[in-house]
């Protein structure tokens, strides 16, 4: 054990000095937050794709930035889960529980799918799996990890295979549909390092060098969903976002998430500004005519938001979350109108079924109904 703990302190020094750069950069831009929210962040900080809750030294809960799902809830130390805790799919569903040191896996553990079944047990070590056996979704045995080592196989929560290769650093494959190769080369820390990207074809569509490149992801069915910047696992720099062979974005990126840039519905301009985590902050919006339909400032004012190119949302932010407005469903029905906190329902509020009928009028408090209500 002591020579895998090596292995992972030069490998951990290794990539201390290539994110310099980009841990200054989000230094910066955790300052910004702070002072657009003017909030304190030890109590409510922001981080790379959560926000969190809770005791500093003590029990918390952190919660997706985007859609405000419950993702973890557990023991912190210094602000950093450690001790027992546990992560979450939405919905409250588990992903895993087990042990945490410094804000990693570490110790026992189990991780599942999303039917519940287990998908890994057993030991990790600074956020790596290091002994025990994967599952697949039907409780087989896929492989078995001893000293940190081994050959893995990764199902999906369908149980369809994504990867397979050296674990954690070494020779890998990720797949796409029918296992048709997305990606094949070298692997670091579980991270796409050095190789060449394919298309359904088989066709070489990009290549990596050192962690950095420009790429083209796909979807599990082999679509284009974005085109850009890659640097170390995640998207940083200029990139374009696609659905169904469409254009939804054109911008800047940084820790995978928008920074600023332009965004389109069915190739026509919606919105152009500034994001905070892919939440658009400050810009306009537009109609069709190109006429200016809403305007953000620091994340307050109207706003439209949208999901695969279908409106989901429209009303008013107040500190870059839903304050007053219509969510609607998949369909273009009205969904529910009313009052929000903190992006939750609360406050009054109607609710209709997948027709339009009206089904619920009354009060919410964090997103339930409560209170007085016909």
């Amino acid at each position: 054990m002591l020579d895998q703990i090596k292995s992972r302190y030069i490998l951990k020094k290794i990539f201390s000095n290539i994110k310099e750069e980009m841990q200054l950069s989000l230094v910066k831009y955790n300052n910004k937050i702070k002072d657009r929210l003017n909030i304190d962040l030890i109590d409510y900080k922001y981080l790379n794709e959560r926000y969190f809750i809770g005791e500093i030294n003590g029990k918390g809960e952190e919660f997706n930035i985007l859609n405000d799902e419950l993702i973890f809830k557990g023991d912190y130390i210094n602000g950093k889960r450690t001790g027992y805790g546990k992560e979450y799919y939405e919905k409250e569903k588990i992903k895993y529980e087990g042990e945490y040191l410094n804000g990693k896996r570490n110790g026992k553990g189990k991780e599942y799918y999303i039917n519940g079944n287990i998908k890994f047990e057993g030991i990790y070590l600074l956020g790596l799996k290091y002994e025990g056996k994967g599952y697949d979704i039907d409780g087989n045995i896929l492989y078995e990890l001893e000293d940190g080592k081994g050959y893995i196989k990764e199902l999906d929560n369908y149980g369809f295979i994504i990867f397979e290769g050296e674990y954690p650093n070494g020779k890998g494959k990720e797949y796409l549909f029918d296992k048709n190769i997305k990606f094949e080369g070298d692997f670091i820390n579980e991270i796409k390092w050095n190789g060449k990207g394919y298309d359904v074809n088989k066709n070489i569509i990009y290549e990596l060098k050192n962690g950095r490149g420009y790429i083209k992801e796909l979807d599990y069915f082999g679509n284009l969903i974005y085109e850009g910047d890659y640097i170390y696992g995640k998207r940083n720099g200029r990139g374009k976002e696609y659905y169904n062979d469409k254009i939804i974005f054109d911008g800047l990126f940084l820790y995978n998430y928008r920074n600023s840039g332009k965004e389109y519905i069915n190739d026509e301009l919606e919105f152009e500004g500034k994001y905070l985590f892919s939440k658009k902050w400050d810009g306009k919006g537009y109609d069709k005519n190109g006429n200016i339909i809403y305007e953000l400032n620091n994340g307050n004012g109207k706003v439209k938001e949208y999901l695969y190119n279908k409106l989901i949302f429209e009303g008013e932010y107040l500190n870059g979350k839903r304050w007053k407005g219509k969510e609607y469903n998949g369909y273009g029905r009205l969904k529910f109108e009313g009052e929000y906190l903190n992006g939750k329902r609360n406050g009054r509020g109607k609710e209709y079924n997948l027709f339009g009928d009206l089904i619920f009028e009354g009060e919410y408090l964090n997103g339930q109904k409560n209170g007085k209500y016909k």
